[in-house]
């Protein structure tokens, strides 16, 4: 016995060939019938337009630049409310029109694509249309062609620009530890430290530096199997920067989260004039242009809770919720900003310190912390900036609490 026509995919398939019909005679009005209101065209890569009017303003536009565009349809494959197009088009970039802002220059273009359409209820509610691009900019003459003179003088071109890149942001993690690397960032002394933590498969990334740091970060990670989630030590612009960027879930102590996902990089207790000429000019003009802007917090952490094999310890003082990561089996210590080995007035290296008064909610509980972490007994200890405290870890930061100006 024959099977039962399936009246849903024959539907589907009816509308969407009078769509490409209508298409092809460059008749927009009878395309835009075809459309729910409110529908989708996602040109993967290029754009997204709102059907009908977002549709047929872009396609009017193509039409005009390439009046001769001649559509066909290759093949049609449907399957419930979905139809996959394969398709072929010819024209001439002859204009009257421009098209996305370029001259007509009379070139020919011949190219395939494919279109995966959606229908419910009798109108098309989403398309996802994939074209070569590259391939359409080669035949227009916008880029050279493949193998000539001129793709390799493009080419060479891309990757001096590519090297120069990593010159100026860095994107080699450095192992410091089994299963633990650093990036370092920030232009042009690299003092903002980023930590990639071995974790199932990927890795966990301590503290997030800043906005310019999104592609060492990704690079470094993607080496390493990418990123599962963002811990951040605390919610400053310098922390936080590269954060939103990284697309991956991100994780604060409780009392950093309003400003983790806070539009504006200031914190409340910042006092900037509290710091000698320049650094009291600089740095707050130095903190937008370090933030990424608003991070949305997908959960908390606190003291004790794990993390890729290290243990949340609380750290406030500098502020109210930083945190530091603490792996009992070798002593190592992440510690964001619980201390410094760097002069914020100066940008130099120095001994382990508190950080400056300027920057902290409470210097008092900044030397509380600091005496916290070196009663664990670190076998290293790394900062949220430039270098790690080794040797004698526990007697260093002793000495930086012992030395702390309380103001």
């Amino acid at each position: 016995m024959a099977s039962p026509p399936d009246t849903e995919a024959s539907v589907t398939a009816d509308i969407v060939r009078g769509y490409f019909e209508a298409m092809g005679a460059q008749d927009l009005e009878a395309a835009g019938r075809c459309w729910v209101q409110g529908g989708t065209e996602r040109i993967v890569g290029q754009a997204d337009l709102t059907a009908p009017g977002g549709i047929q303003e872009y396609f009017s536009e193509l039409f005009r630049a390439f009046p001769d565009w001649h559509f066909e349809v290759l093949e049609m494959l449907t399957e419930g409310e979905r139809t996959t197009v394969r398709w072929r088009v010819q024209a001439t970039f002859a204009g009257p029109g421009t098209f996305q802002g370029f001259e007509p220059n009379g070139e020919r273009v011949v190219m395939e694509g494919c279109d995966v359409v959606t229908v419910r209820d009798g109108l098309i509610h989403h398309n996802d249309a994939y074209i070569d691009g590259m391939g359409i900019a080669r035949q227009l003459g916008l880029l050279p062609p493949a193998g000539s003179p001129a793709e390799a003088q493009l080419t060479r071109l891309a990757n001096t620009r590519t090297k120069l890149q990593k010159w100026l942001r860095g994107v080699a993690p450095e192992r410091i530890a089994d299963g633990v690397w650093i990036v370092r960032g920030g232009f042009p002394l690299r003092t903002m430290n980023v930590y990639l933590i071995e974790d199932d498969g990927g890795v966990t990334v301590f503290d997030a530096g800043i906005q310019d740091m999104v592609l060492p970060i990704r690079t470094a990670a993607a080496q390493l199997g990418g990123i599962r989630r963002v811990v951040l030590g605390h919610a400053d612009a310098d922390h936080r920067g590269a954060a939103p960027g990284l697309g991956v879930p991100v994780y604060c102590h409780p009392a950093e989260r309003e400003a983790a996902e806070s539009p504006g990089p200031e914190r409340t207790y910042h006092r900037w004039d509290r710091l000698e000429p320049p650094a009291r000019w600089v740095i707050p003009r130095l903190l937008p242009i370090w933030d990424g802007g608003p991070v949305p917090i997908a959960g908390t952490v606190s003291e004790g809770d794990e993390i890729a094999a290290f243990r949340v310890v609380d750290l406030p003082g500098h502020a109210p919720g930083l945190i530091g990561l603490f792996r009992d089996r070798d002593r190592l210590a992440l510690t964001s900003d619980c201390f410094y080995t760097l002069d914020i007035r100066t940008g130099l290296k120095t001994r382990a310190r508190v950080a400056h008064p300027a920057s902290n909610q409470s210097t008092e509980q900044a030397v509380a912390s600091i005496r916290k972490l070196a009663a664990l007994h670190p076998s290293a200890a790394w900062a949220g900036h430039t270098d790690p405290v080794t040797g004698d870890v526990a007697g260093q930061l002793e000495r930086a609490a012992a030395t702390a100006p309380i103001t």
